[in-house]
């Protein structure tokens, strides 16, 4: 090869951008372009891009050097696949860059990179990797501030915190409250992808008419059973406070939640709706801290 070749091969960036019709497939691609980086570490950074509704659209892997034959085989393995043809085909293509381009390029991602950095890159690189655990945890924690916060609140002088109490509402938030959100607005994005008004107002009624009913029947439920409450004064306390807990809600979450629909990627959803919950929550716990229900 003539100096002048290798020279022009040293200042190429090789470029491949993958766009699919389906989610669960670019997901795949990601993982695979992930793998991809680990065997070439010099092949730069993995970028995406999402729609209102945070599906991934497309994915481009940047490679700082001439590597351009790791994408190559990475591309054909993909094509050459039966699940990757007829509507969920890949298009990818390979291009070259160059030195001038290629250099502000890198250097743009680069500051992206080290933008992403610190604790909210750490905590958007575990919504990725172990989503369910990273809802779980975060719903935990924004639970136990609101009860904390409504002991603190509610204390009376003579009265003592109860840490037991605390530790109900922080294992609601991360075993129930966390991952229900995760299936959800997981749900609610596949069902109904777009964020138009009338979307967007269809999910508030939806969250409204069934998801928030049926969380505060089992919040009741579960803190009334862990407290040593018989089925009957479980039914009881169900029946007084679980409608006006509702009626309350139609006076605060419609505004939440439409704020939380059409403005916030699906991926962050949950952590928005549990940080909105967080007022929400220092009411619910003080009603279900009343005196329970007399089964006679």
């Amino acid at each position: 090869m003539k100096p002048r070749q290798q020279k022009r091969l040293k200042n190429i960036e090789a470029e491949m951008q993958f766009v699919c019709s389906s989610p669960k497939k670019m997901e795949a691609m990601i993982c695979a372009a992930r793998n991809l980086r680990r065997r070439w570490p010099s092949n730069g950074f993995l970028a995406r891009t999402f729609n209102s509704s945070g599906v991934v659209l497309s994915a481009t892997l940047f490679s700082r050097h001439s590597r351009a034959r790791p994408f190559s085989s990475f591309a054909s393995s993909f094509l050459g696949k039966k699940q990757f043809t007829g509507k969920h085909r890949i298009k990818a293509f390979i291009s070259s860059r160059s030195s001038f381009s290629t250099s502000r390029e890198s250097s743009s991602i680069s500051s992206t990179s080290r933008s992403k950095n610190g604790l909210l890159g750490w905590y958007l690189r575990m919504l990725e990797t172990r989503p369910l655990v990273t809802k779980g945890l975060s719903s935990s924690v924004i639970y136990t501030l609101s009860d904390v916060t409504s002991q603190l609140l509610t204390l009376k002088p003579s009265d003592s915190f109860d840490s037991i109490r605390t530790l109900r509402i922080t294992f609601y938030g991360m075993l129930i409250m966390g991952p229900s959100q995760h299936l959800w607005f997981n749900f609610l994005s596949k069902t109904h992808p777009k964020s138009d008004m009338f979307t967007t107002f269809k999910k508030i009624l939806a969250g409204q008419a069934i998801y928030g009913p049926c969380m505060n029947s089992i919040f009741f439920s579960y803190n009334a059973g862990l407290r040593g409450e018989s089925r009957d004064e479980i039914f009881g306390r169900l029946k007084r406070d679980l409608f006006p807990t509702i009626r309350n809600g139609l006076m605060y979450w419609p505004v939440c939640d439409f704020l939380t629909f059409k403005f916030v990627p699906v991926h962050l959803q949950p952590l928005v709706n549990s940080s909105f919950a967080y007022v929400w929550t220092i009411y619910l716990t003080y009603v279900a801290s009343l005196k329970k229900i007399d089964a006679n």
